[in-house]
């Protein structure tokens, strides 16, 4: 199971613009809005908004992972952003972030749940790939540094 069986295009957005957490975490929202494994969008919102009120998913290294678990997917949906400029978000080491990965998936996909938040940690430790999706211009190339990434991880 990689990451790159569920992000696609058009679910990744290099240069999104957001001023603020909140507006952040509902650009992240919108982005899957009209994915065909959302069933219902606002307990989409409120899985994540209820995940981050238990603890910030700002993991470090200008990177976050806002996920969250709800019947209202009947999928495992996932969308990167690339932020535009550096948002405050409360991250662990105190740095703001500029990567995005959202996840949302059933209640009852635990490992794998687990597994692609693994996955996303792997790619995200390392520098060359962070510095890549930073400079990186358009979705495709965000998409082929997962896969090169992933392709370079044993399973």
């Amino acid at each position: 199971m990689k990451l790159t069986d569920y992000l696609k295009v058009d679910y990744v957005r290099v240069g999104l613009n957001a001023a603020t957490k909140p507006e952040l975490l509902e650009a992240m929202v919108q982005l899957v809005a009209h994915h065909p494994g959302v069933e219902n969008v606002d307990a989409l919102r409120q899985a994540i908004l209820e995940r981050e009120k238990i603890m910030s998913t700002g993991v470090g290294k200008g990177f976050a992972i806002p996920h969250g678990k709800t019947d209202s997917v009947d999928e495992i949906v996932l969308a990167f952003a690339v932020c535009a400029a550096p948002v405050e978000y409360e991250s662990m080491d105190g740095e703001p972030v500029r990567l995005v990965l959202l996840l949302v998936s059933r209640d009852n996909l635990v490992g794998q749940r687990l597994k692609l938040l693994s996955r996303a940690s792997k790619v995200m430790n390392n520098e060359a790939a962070r510095f890549a999706m930073l400079n990186a211009t358009t979705a495709e190339e965000v998409l082929a540094i997962f896969q090169f990434e992933e392709d370079r991880m044993a399973d």
